[in-house]
C-alpha cells in the first residue's frame, strides 16, 4: 500500500511541474550562440543594434560579477548611433526573447501557467527617459495586438522616477504596481513571474533585491486578460528597450541579467 501510495504521489508531483529551462553565462565568447541554443535552437533569439553600430561589436557580452560570484550577461545600449534592428529610428533595442520558432515549452498558450525567474541589475547612475525604458515584455505573437506588450516592466524618468509594471487588455495599458526606481539602482534584484494565460487569466510578480531580501514589489491578480485576440502564443523577452523621443534624457547604459528559467506547471 505505501509504495501504491508512493507511486500516486510521484505520478501527480510528475503531472504538475515540468523541468524548468534555464539560460545561465557560462564565460566570454559565443554568447549570442549561448542565447540561441537555449531560447531558439537553430533560430536567431537575439534582437541588437549592431547592424548600425558594428564598430562596438556584440552588445550582449558575459562578464564576471563580484557579487553573485559567477558570469553574467550585460546588456549594452548607446544612445547614438544604435537604433531598433535598422528597422525603427525613433527607439533602440537590446532584447532577448522566446517565440515561434522556440520550443513548445518556451511558448504560454491558453490555459497554461508559466513561471519565468531571473535576476537582473540597474546601474547606480541609471538614468531612464520620461518616455518608455522596458527591461522586460509579455508579448503575443500573432493577431492584430502583438505589438502592444501584455506586460512589461518600465523603468520612467522624470520628477519622480519609478519602476512600473503595466498591463495592457488590448491596445491601452495602465499602471498595476509600482516602486520608487532608487529602491533598484545599484542593487541585484530576483524576478519571480507567474503567469496563467488566457481570457480570464493570473498574473503575479515579486521583486525582491538579493543582498538585503527587501521585497520591492509584491503583485497578485487573480482574475486579469492574459490574452490577445487571435494569438498564436505569448512569449517572454529581457532586455533594453527604450523610446529615443527624449534621447537628451537617456545615457549609455549597461544592464545585468543573471539565470533566466522559464518552467510550464502543468495541468
Amino acid at each position: 500500500m505505501k509504495l501504491v501510495l508512493k507511486m500516486a504521489l510521484l505520478f501527480v508531483a510528475q503531472l504538475s511541474f515540468a523541468q524548468a529551462t534555464t539560460l545561465t553565462a557560462d564565460g566570454p565568447g559565443n554568447t549570442y550562440e549561448l542565447i540561441n541554443s537555449v531560447f531558439a535552437p537553430g533560430y536567431e533569439a537575439v534582437e541588437t543594434p549592431d547592424c548600425i553600430h558594428d564598430k562596438f561589436g556584440r552588445h550582449i557580452e558575459e562578464v564576471f560579477d563580484a557579487e553573485l560570484k559567477k558570469y553574467v550577461f550585460k546588456f549594452h545600449i548607446h544612445v547614438s548611433p544604435d537604433n531598433d534592428r535598422c528597422k525603427k529610428f525613433d527607439r533602440q533595442r537590446n532584447e532577448i526573447k522566446t517565440y515561434n520558432q522556440s520550443p513548445d515549452n518556451l511558448i504560454g498558450t491558453a490555459g497554461e501557467t508559466v513561471v519565468y525567474k531571473w535576476k537582473f541589475k540597474l546601474d547606480s547612475g541609471f538614468q531612464p527617459s520620461n518616455k518608455f525604458t522596458h527591461i522586460h515584455q509579455i508579448k503575443a505573437y500573432g493577431g492584430p495586438h502583438e505589438s502592444m506588450p501584455v506586460v512589461s516592466l518600465i523603468t520612467r524618468g522624470g520628477k519622480n522616477e519609478k519602476l512600473q509594471v503595466m498591463h495592457a487588455d488590448s491596445t491601452e495599458s495602465q499602471e498595476m504596481a509600482s516602486a520608487d526606481l532608487a529602491l533598484f539602482k545599484g542593487r541585484w534584484i530576483e524576478a519571480t513571474e507567474t503567469i496563467t494565460y488566457g481570457e480570464s487569466g493570473k498574473y503575479s510578480i515579486t521583486l525582491k533585491r538579493i543582498d538585503d531580501g527587501k521585497v520591492l514589489i509584491d503583485y497578485k491578480n487573480q482574475s486579469l486578460r492574459m490574452w490577445r485576440d487571435k494569438a498564436e502564443g505569448i512569449r517572454p523577452k529581457w532586455g533594453i528597450y527604450r523610446s529615443l523621443l527624449s534621447k537628451e534624457q537617456l545615457r549609455d547604459e549597461a544592464l545585468l541579467f543573471a539565470d533566466f528559467s522559464i518552467e510550464e506547471l502543468k495541468k
